[in-house]
């Protein structure tokens, strides 16, 4: 079995981070959980506990990052997470799902090619957050033809968006 620290280095991945004030405390315990395992981290903000701020501030330019393809995957915080989750939805080749729980961490990747993870900072500890992270950077997309297929339908709606 391969261990956290040569799993992230095995995984090509530059992970993006961003949460408001709801988030801002996971985040960070997150950053440097990530860091010590050797991933590289881009950190979207807020850089600093500011309970004025607004989560699409920071998780839109993730969410734009990844569609990019700037970053590989992202990490997205805010106090629910449904907030973070609603405003990278709207923004087209990204596959951001709220996750509470670890086998939708590393199926949302499998199967639907999950780019972005969101969690909520005020409703999971420290200890599942991080589990659910390094499950969600774990996992690999499928390819299987079913899925892939499905993903081509998603794209076909993001293209007809108005």
């Amino acid at each position: 079995m391969t261990n956290s620290k040569s799993m992230a280095s095995d995984l090509l991945y530059k992970i993006g981070i961003a949460a408001d004030h709801g988030g801002f405390v996971l985040k960070e315990k997150l950053k440097m959980k990530l860091h010590d395992q050797g991933y590289e981290v881009i950190d979207f903000g807020n850089t600093e506990l500011n309970l004025a701020d607004d989560y699409p501030d920071y998780i839109l330019p993730l969410a734009k990052a990844i569609a990019d393809g700037w970053v590989s995957r992202g990490i997205a915080i805010c106090g629910s997470g449904v907030g973070a989750c609603i405003i990278a939805n709207k923004v087209a080749k990204v596959r951001a799902c709220l996750i509470h729980e670890d086998f939708s961490a590393h199926q949302g990747v499998e199967d639907d090619n999950m780019n972005m993870i969101c969690l909520g900072g005020r409703v999971i500890d420290e200890q599942l957050a991080w589990t659910l992270t390094t499950t969600f950077l774990a996992a690999k997309f499928s390819a299987l033809e079913r899925h892939v297929r499905r993903l081509r339908k998603v794209t076909e709606i993001e293209k007809n968006k108005n």
